[in-house]
């Protein structure tokens, strides 16, 4: 293990600008004990640790490990409490299945990392086989986003596409496309069968799926709402749907 002392340490100022989306070309930040378990748990290549000295204990055997300063910690940390532990992990470079038979969350144009994030975790909840977004959806890789998908993008893939490559192969592959949308001639979700393939695609916050989804997708759907509010939150309308067609 090294110790480092020094907010100015090259390796520190290298490791804090993957806190910017611009430099997470290679390689992000997780933090806190949680999300590091998860990731020694499914194999992801871990780069570097910075950890407290009273922490060093649950390190031993590992590569790359440096003690470090609670300063410099929360140095490498988007939160006041990294809780102990930051560590840089490898970019994975998953390969785009060619087959896509099984259960698909599909996500367009999300904006919000939290609601990125949620529902990727619950897909991860429902068995789901993979989650495929949009260059316009936010970065998984956001701190917001890793919180709150709480390590289920080391249980399964995430892919950044172009959607419409991906509806070409589920429509090869036989698999039904749901689209969740509020216009006319939408089914009420409760009226959908189970299904063993099929891919749920969720839209955009204020705007929603985007007209070629619409017109692409098999199905489209909604969720009736006879109380007063507006809209639902669209993490919450993927999980009342997902949890529905499994």
């Amino acid at each position: 293990m090294t110790i480092i002392t020094s907010k100015a340490n090259s390796l520190v100022k290298k490791t804090k600008k993957l806190l910017q989306k611009k430099y997470r070309r290679q390689s992000y930040l997780i933090e806190g004990w949680h999300l590091f378990e998860e990731a020694k748990a499914h194999g992801a290549v871990i780069l570097n640790i910075f950890v407290l000295q009273e922490y060093a204990f649950r390190t031993e055997g590992l590569a790359n490990v440096f003690i470090v300063s609670e300063d410099i910690l929360k140095d490498l940390s988007a939160s006041k409490t990294p809780q102990g532990i930051v560590a840089e992990i490898a970019l994975p470079r998953p390969e785009l299945p060619q087959n896509l038979r099984g259960k698909y969350l599909l996500l367009e144009d999300v904006q919000d990392p939290g609601n990125v994030g949620t529902m990727i975790r619950t897909a991860d909840a429902a068995g789901f086989d993979a989650v495929f977004i949009s260059e316009k959806t936010a970065d998984i890789y956001n701190l917001k986003t890793l919180r709150s998908m709480q390590g289920s993008h080391f249980h399964l893939p995430v892919y950044r596409v172009n959607l419409s490559d991906v509806m070409v192969l589920l429509k090869e592959a036989g698999t039904l496309t749901i689209a969740t949308t509020l216009s006319g001639n939408s089914l009420d979700y409760r009226r959908l069968d189970q299904q063993e393939n099929f891919a749920l695609i969720m839209g955009n916050e204020g705007q929603g799926i985007s007209r070629e989804m619409a017109e692409q997708a098999d199905i489209l759907a909604h969720i009736d709402m006879p109380g007063q509010a507006e809209s639902l939150n669209v993490a919450i309308a993927a999980a009342v749907i997902i949890f529905s067609l499994i």
